[in-house]
């Protein structure tokens, strides 16, 4: 008994350091984000005020917040849907048995494993209307097109959504083929002796046996989502306007450019609350779903 007591002893003290460091790297932050986020602190005007709800009173009736909820919503929907449909096709094709499949696999993983701010910055210029691959790409087929892609606001959004499927796609398909790898030949093997074609095993064998995997990595993809910044950052500064602005930007905007660190502290614990929400659903589908 006493032995025990004091190897738990020494057990508590080998772990304090990095406990410690969690706490005040992890906890204390939140803490104090939340307590700001009840004043007025604004660095420039030397204040710092209790105002208790008012920073999310003004949230909630901040056009250009609306704005970042907005395209916030339209990025992660757009951004998941492409996911889902394009990183699944892909994840299928590398899936197959082919000659140069490793060599493939490897390319494929390029952009992924490239700093999205690289990604970003390069895209900027490879979307403008004079000298941008795209629109060179796109005149081979319609020689006068003309199309300055991020000074309008569908064009703009649409072009940071496609940056960052063209980023993380390669990644969410390694992931789903690592799912795939799982599931036996012989399961289609039968199904094929049962007259089940290509399509048929698709829907009623590889999508039943992947959901789990599939849902698990749509809630975490969609958390990634949901805190993309240097995307927009990078490439649109948020504009034109504010159009592009992504929630976890206007934190940055509001903390750093405006320094007006209690209403941005208002708006990183949505942000936390939302990102508290979708880790409890996935958890709880996590353990819901199972085939």
């Amino acid at each position: 008994m006493y032995a025990s007591k004091k190897y738990l002893t020494v057990a508590w003290i080998l772990v304090l350091p990095a406990l410690l460091i969690r706490i005040f790297t992890t906890i204390y932050p939140i803490i104090e984000t939340f307590r700001i986020s009840f004043f007025d602190v604004k660095l420039l005007r030397g204040t710092n005020e209790f105002v208790g709800l008012q920073n999310y009173i003004d949230l909630f009736g901040d056009s250009k917040m609306l704005t970042s909820l907005s395209f916030t919503a339209i990025f992660v929907i757009g951004s998941m849907a492409g996911h889902l449909v394009l990183g699944i096709a892909l994840a299928l094709i590398l899936n197959m048995k082919f000659a140069g499949q490793k060599v493939l696999r490897t390319i494929v993983l390029l952009p992924w494993a490239m700093p999205m701010v690289v990604i970003a910055m390069a895209s900027k210029w490879a979307f403008n209307n004079d000298y941008g691959l795209v629109n060179d790409f796109i005149r081979w087929f319609a020689p006068s097109f003309q199309l300055d892609w991020l000074i309008h606001t569908n064009t703009a959004r649409f072009a940071v959504i496609a940056v960052d499927l063209w980023k993380d796609i390669p990644f969410f398909a390694i992931l789903i083929l690592a799912g795939l790898q799982f599931i036996s030949s012989d399961i289609y093997e039968a199904a094929k002796i049962d007259g089940a074609g290509a399509v048929r095993s698709f829907f009623r064998l590889t999508l039943p046996l992947l959901a789990k995997s599939i849902l698990v990595l749509s809630i975490f993809f969609t958390m990634w989502r949901i805190t993309s910044f240097d995307v927009v950052y990078a490439m649109t500064s948020g504009g034109p306007g504010e159009s592009t602005a992504l929630i976890a930007y206007r934190v940055t905007t509001e903390a750093f450019t405006n320094l007006n660190t209690g209403y941005a502290a208002s708006i990183a614990i949505v942000l936390f609350l939302v990102m508290a929400v979708l880790g409890g659903i996935s958890m709880s589908a996590t353990k819901r779903v199972d085939y």
